[in-house]
């Protein structure tokens, strides 16, 4: 007999409101078991390398500061008037 048959047998037994509890707490097990495999995929690398991806494209936006910042001159910008 196999597991699945035997929480079966088990489960007839149960009235309507515990049966419930049960198949929600299988599907609580089942989306438990789908983060696990996601955070595996993370820790593979699959998306680490995706940032990078996304990164190298962001650096053209880029800029370097090269000297001291005046917030009033940030501010006093006629482009954002």
């Amino acid at each position: 007999m196999t597991t699945a048959e035997l929480i079966y047998r088990k489960a007839k037994g149960l009235t309507e409101l515990e049966a419930k509890e049960v198949l929600d707490f299988v599907e609580f097990l089942k989306g438990k078991a789908k983060q696990q495999r996601i955070a595996e995929l993370k820790i593979g690398g699959e998306q680490r390398r995706d940032k990078k991806v996304d990164m190298k494209e962001l650096d053209q936006f880029g800029s370097v500061y090269d000297g001291d910042f005046d917030r009033d001159a940030c501010y006093d910008r006629t482009e954002l008037c």
